[in-house]
């Protein structure tokens, strides 16, 4: 099964460079997992009819109980045959319906073959997220399917429509298997069926739940406004989707539970309401409209309204019932599908208005139209007809309810015949008034699959018997009455065949006054459900702008008091509520009195910024409340945090700073003195909330730390750093992620400063890139005489040069020069020390982004061109590279730090170890390194451009104007 499910998928990949080299025959390599999981569905056929089922499973998370569980029973065993058969049929058809210049047919036939691999997966799935999982694929591929074209807004519209629709309503399901999973205790489909959980309240919202997302699927209204639109898709896909396959998906799901759920107080109310209201408004809908595909869509809808009455009617003679109705639907609509396309293909139309004679023209195309659509009409002796019966008689024989629902079924299908006959008569038949439609000739390769489904529905007709072991080894899921009803073409003169002719009776005299009757719907017709649609969805465009503008003003302040608010607010409940200390132990103010003194000056500093006025004086206060927390880290015992803290502060004062030049020097406000007067209040106030809440929490402390288990951990292994061992080795993958997280950022910040080219400004000049950091200056020394320059200026810095007289320090640019290669090599000692020492790859990264932003200060955006001429994202994306790739070695056994080591000896270094969460430390390095050089780059070298630009034009407005004290002219 997996096999078979993995083969298309993986076909699909491939699908476009066998249309490349294929061209449009491409499809007929495609058809190859389909029709090799049909063969093997019939294989199988005898094990599913006998009552057993193939199992399969996989323990994908067995420490969460999580598994990918497969299951081929009856019900399995049928869908398995109609989504993998008419998916064959399909896929041989778009060999001939494409052309090999058709565009974007690449992706259509691989967006086409993996919804075939989805829509297997899911009737396979034995777990209710699992087939979760498949349910929302085959929602996108259908999205991808339906927007094929996606040049027209036409298509664009209806994917959207279909996507929103079946979305909405598979959240609501995932919720209700949720539920349902945590009553039963079991996510497993087979284990619920064979112990339901308990019909609590709890249950009864789940089913309804489940229910919102089946009948999302399967286009019942309230929700089938998106499957007529769906038409906008290639008709093959009309054909797979919209007859054989996703839309019944949902009929699967309400056949699939109905069995554990049908006597759940809601569950056929539901069912039976809006399956019957759905087969009326869908037949009545389909008597006046006039393209081919639309009247077939609508023929669908009501024809699923039809089957999820059945399959949700809970007993075993209606579940038999729908589950031949479900073979018979597929093998009549697809081909109908199909055949319009053929007709589209040769006429240039489907407008049955403008159609005329084309059964004579085509009597091979209209042979096995008539064939198919006297099945859909329930017409002798093909399975339409004992699909039908088999439901009337269902129906006639139950309670109350299915009588009322009886009555329901045969005005549908008498709407069936109708529309069925407008639908031969509108395509085929000649009409007074209307010159012959011109076709081409169609060839028997693009006639073959709809004639094998079409000869597929009379040769089942009276060879229905064959599938009474298989589809009853389904209906046998529910109790058995006393005489259970078998499937057969004659049952002899009975009430259903009178039915059955009543039917055909009543849907004969409709299409005899179509005329009158396509006049009376649309006098009486309300407003279309894709109106309503629409008019909702302009409804909530509107709500949400006037939403978004009372709520986002555009003022930080008001988000942040916003925020603080709801969370004191939050906070307050619970602790007033719960009283969480009470019973807890006496929490300490702190381990040694240092701690206290360390904490009142970082809380000192926090309260300072309140009173400046000055933006430079407040990030300095700012940057003390952060080393004030570094040093609570020391003081506890914690070098590795203090030393990342420490360094990350360093860099973030310097950030500021470079920020800042661009600001005003004071902070400039326009509120009024009674809001300023409130904003304090608020922040101390959550401040202090948090600060309890947290307090709180270390002394509600129940369980034992983990800390001593991870010294012991790590300690095994001769490790003596836990905090890097854990950062690098046992949480190596959130390492990634939080590093992944950290690149996002970083370029999504400097993406605002940049806005053209990265590079832009960061290149030293070519005078000064030829020169060392040690190089003579050769341009004479200003104001000394030619031959008297004296001793010639030493540079210290690359491009030192470059910058203005009034901005150098040669003092700093001494100290830059002397620290850079030293802090370097401290940057490297900190990121192979971590084992044993405090340090790491971000540790080391921040030191070596210190020395580079070092050179930067001294020398300005030059000499950081000249310390580090590589771009930021070269480091970047190494650095993930790197530690991605290490991580995913580390799957092989589970964890990093066992997948590589090396041990060596160097002679002056001694004993070494080298191994994988070393790498991974130096991807971590490198990413972090080219964060830090991104963020100076953009802050500090694209913003000396600006300034300098800034500069340069008010310099030459003053050259062009009069001098001071100068008349103009």
């Amino acid at each position: 099964m997996t096999a078979l499910i993995v083969a298309h998928f993986v076909l699909a990949a491939f699908a476009r460079p066998l249309v490349r080299r294929l061209g449009a025959r491409a499809f007929l390599v495609l058809a190859l997992p389909p029709a090799a999981t049909t063969c093997w569905a019939f294989t199988q056929w005898e094990t599913a009819a006998s009552g057993s089922s193939v199992d399969w499973s996989w323990a994908w998370m067995p420490d969460y109980g999580v598994s990918v569980d497969l299951r081929l029973d009856a019900l399995a065993e049928l869908m398995v045959l109609l989504a993998s058969g008419v998916g064959t049929l399909v896929l041989l058809y778009c060999a001939s319906y494409f052309s090999d210049t058709t565009p974007r047919l690449s992706g259509f036939a691989g967006n086409l073959l993996a919804f075939a691999g989805a829509m297997l997966a899911l009737v396979l799935s034995d777990d209710l997220i699992s087939l979760y999982v498949f349910w929302e694929l085959t929602t996108v591929f259908s999205y991808l399917l339906i927007g094929y074209d996606s040049e027209q807004r036409h298509s664009r519209r209806s994917a959207l429509q279909a996507l929103t629709v079946t979305t909405l309503g598979g959240l609501g399901m995932l919720i209700g298997f949720l539920i349902i999973g945590q009553e039963a205790g079991t996510y497993r489909i087979s284990a619920i069926l064979a112990d339901p959980p308990p019909a609590t309240t709890a249950v009864h919202v789940a089913v309804l739940l489940v229910l919102c997302g089946a009948l999302s699927k399967s286009a019942v209204w309230p929700f089938s406004l998106w499957l007529p639109n769906a038409m906008a898709a290639p008709t093959p896909v009309s054909a797979y989707l919209h007859a054989a396959a996703m839309v019944k998906a949902g009929v699967y799901l309400v056949a699939r539970l109905a069995p554990a759920f049908a006597d759940v107080p809601g569950w056929r109310p539901v069912v039976m309401i809006f399956g019957a209201a759905t087969m009326l408004l869908g037949g009545w809908r389909a008597l006046r409209l006039h393209d081919l595909k639309i009247v077939l869509a609508y023929g669908t809808v009501s024809q699923l309204g039809f089957l999820t009455l059945l399959a949700g009617v809970g007993n075993r003679d209606a579940a038999l019932a729908a589950a031949v109705m479900i073979l018979g639907h597929a093998l009549f609509k697809a081909p109908l599908f199909l055949v319009t396309g053929i007709v589209d293909h040769a006429a240039g139309t489907r407008d049955l208005r403008r159609l005329s004679g084309v059964g004579r023209a085509l009597p091979q195309v209209c042979a096995v139209a008539v064939l198919a659509a006297a099945s859909m009409a329930a017409l002798p002796p093909l399975l339409g007809f004992a699909a039908k019966e088999s439901a009337f008689e269902a129906l006639l024989h139950g309670d109350t309810a299915d009588r009322w629902a009886l009555g329901v079924t045969v005005a549908g299908s008498a709407l069936t015949v109708a529309y069925t006959a407008r639908f031969i008569w509108g395509g085929f038949l000649r009409k007074p008034g209307v010159a012959d439609t011109p076709v081409h000739r169609v060839g028997p390769a693009f006639l073959a699959a709809p004639a094998a489904l079409a000869l597929c529905g009379l040769v089942l007709g009276p060879g229905v018997g064959w599938t009474d072991r298989l589809l009853s080894a389904y209906a046998d899921a529910f109790p058995a009455p006393a005489h259970p009803y078998h499937l057969a073409l004659w049952h002899g003169w009975g009430t259903a065949l009178l039915l059955s002719a009543a039917a055909t009776a009543g849907g004969a005299v409709l299409f005899a006054a179509r005329d009158r009757v396509a006049r009376l719907s649309r006098r009486i017709a309300w407003p279309t459900a894709d109106g309503v649609f629409g008019q909702l969805l302009l409804g909530l465009e509107r709500l949400s702008l006037q939403a978004t503008g009372f709520v986002q003003r555009g003022s930080l302040s008001v988000y942040l008091a916003t925020t603080l608010l709801v969370m004191l607010a939050g906070q307050l409940a619970v602790l007033i509520a719960d009283r969480p200390w009470q019973g807890a132990s006496a929490p300490r103010l702190w381990d040694v009195p240092l701690q206290g003194a360390v904490a009142a000056l970082t809380c000192a500093a926090a309260l300072l910024c309140l009173t400046v006025r000055r933006r430079m004086k407040a990030v300095v206060l700012a940057g003390l409340t952060g080393y004030g927390t570094a040093l609570l880290f020391v003081v506890q015992g914690g070098p590795d945090l203090a030393l990342t803290q420490f360094c990350v502060e360093t860099v973030s004062m310097i950030v500021f700073v470079l920020v800042l030049r661009r600001m005003p020097v004071h902070f400039q406000e326009s509120v009024s003195t009674w809001r300023r007067a409130v904003r304090i209040p608020v922040a101390l106030a959550a401040a202090a909330t948090l600060g309890v809440v947290v307090w709180v929490a270390a002394a509600a402390r129940t369980a034992s730390p983990a800390g001593a288990a991870m010294v012991e951990e790590t300690a095994h292994h001769g490790l003596k750093d836990v905090v890097a061992t854990i950062l690098v080795d046992l949480r190596a993958w959130d390492t990634m992620g939080e590093s992944a997280v950290l690149a996002a950022a970083a370029i999504g910040v400097t993406s605002l400063i940049y806005l053209h080219r990265r590079a832009e400004g960061t290149a030293a000049s070519t005078g000064v890139r030829g020169r060392t950091a040690w190089s003579v200056t050769a341009e004479p020394l200003t104001g000394v005489p030619q031959g008297d320059e004296g001793a010639p200026e030493r540079g210290w810095l690359a491009a030192g040069a470059t910058l203005a007289p009034e901005h150098r320090s040669v003092v700093f640019e001494v100290v830059a020069r002397l620290l850079f290669h030293p802090i370097l090599v401290l940057s490297v000692y900190l990121l192979f020390c971590a084992e044993n020492m405090p340090g790491g790859g971000f540790v080391g990264g921040l030191v070596a982004g210190l020395a580079l932003i070092t050179r930067y200060l001294a020398g300005g955006r030059f000499e950081l061109a000249e310390a580090a001429p590589l771009q930021p994202g070269l480091f970047t994306g190494l650095g993930l590279f790197v530690s991605t790739g290490v991580a995913l070695i580390g799957l092989s056994d589970g964890t990093v730090l066992h997948a590589w080591t090396y041990h060596g000896h160097l002679p002056l270094v001694g004993d070494f170890e080298f191994g994988t969460p070393v790498i991974f430390d130096c991807g971590v390095y490198l990413l972090v390194l080219g964060v830090v050089l991104d963020i100076v780059r953009a802050l500090g070298a694209k913003i000396d451009r600006q300034i300098e630009r800034a500069a340069a034009e008010q310099a030459a407005a003053r050259g062009a104007g009069p001098e001071p004290g100068e008349a103009a002219p």
